[in-house]
Formats: structure tokens, sequence, C-alpha cells
């Protein structure tokens, strides 16, 4: 299982869909407190539609509080500031993808203590700053999903 870590997440549409996603991916959704909205929020509801129930999704406080219950392994942070393309890295079954909130990115202590080649970005026109998160989880998630040959899907 692959696992998708929102930071902050700002946006009720925009986690709604990622858990959307995450449902029909089986890929795990984590959201790291605080959030810019509540769970209930209907526009979270409206965009993740009914798939909710399916969808596996964990809390945590804040980041100390997600890294001592998760202990990730392998942890990839997708960011604008990364210098490797999230295409060139080989992704493994049970790594965790990080991404920062909407309006912020991800904290500088967080993207610190990662690994060069653990900052990765998405490739777009010199002109532009950057993707729509739920857009961003997508491509990355699918191609995470590719690589471990789609495990779970049909």
């Amino acid at each position: 299982m692959l696992h998708i870590v929102l930071h902050e997440p700002e946006i009720p549409a925009n986690t709604g869909n990622i858990i959307r996603l995450c449902a029909n991916t089986g890929a795990a959704l984590h959201l790291i407190e605080p959030l810019g909205f509540e769970l209930e929020d209907k526009k979270l509801r409206r965009a993740g539609l009914d798939y909710h129930e399916w969808a596996k999704v964990q809390r945590y406080q804040n980041w100390a509080n997600f890294l001592e219950r998760q202990q990730p392994q392998r942890l990839f942070a997708l960011t604008t500031k990364g210098q490797t393309i999230y295409s060139e890295i080989h992704f493994l079954d049970n790594d965790f993808l990080i991404f920062g909130a909407e309006t912020r990115g991800l904290p500088a202590e967080i993207l610190d203590s990662l690994a060069k080649d653990k900052k990765l970005y998405l490739p777009m026109q010199e002109t532009s700053r950057s993707l729509n998160l739920s857009n961003t989880v997508a491509i990355v998630l699918f191609e995470a999903w590719k690589q471990i040959e789609f495990v779970g899907g049909k």
C-alpha cells in the first residue's frame, strides 16, 4: 500500500478529491493537523462523494506525532524546491509521499530533514508556480502505483 500524507491541508475540496483518489487506488491517507476545515465540511464531502467510507484516513496532531506513529522507512516530499523529477524515482510498496499546504507548501524543517534525492518535483513551464494539490497527488500516486504494478487494482 502506498501512503499519501497531507501536511496541514487548507482547501476542503482538494482533500475530498484526494480521499476519493485514495479510496480508488487503495492508498492510505494521513492528515497532519491543523486542517484548514472540518472533516464534516460540505465541500469536502461533495468532492469525496460517497468514497469516505472506503478510504483509509488517519489524523495526526502534528508532524512529530505522525513520525512517531508511522515511522516511515521511505518518505518523499513533493516540492517546487525539489531537484529530482518524480518519475525518476523507483517507488516501492509502502512508500510515503508527503504534500504541503496549498498556499505554503512544506515547512523548511521538514524539507531540511530529507536528503536531496527525497525532494521531488513535477516539471512544468518556467513561468508556472505550482499545480493544484489534488492534481499533483493524482499524478505522483498513479506513477508510484504503476511502478508497483497496480497492486490491488483490476
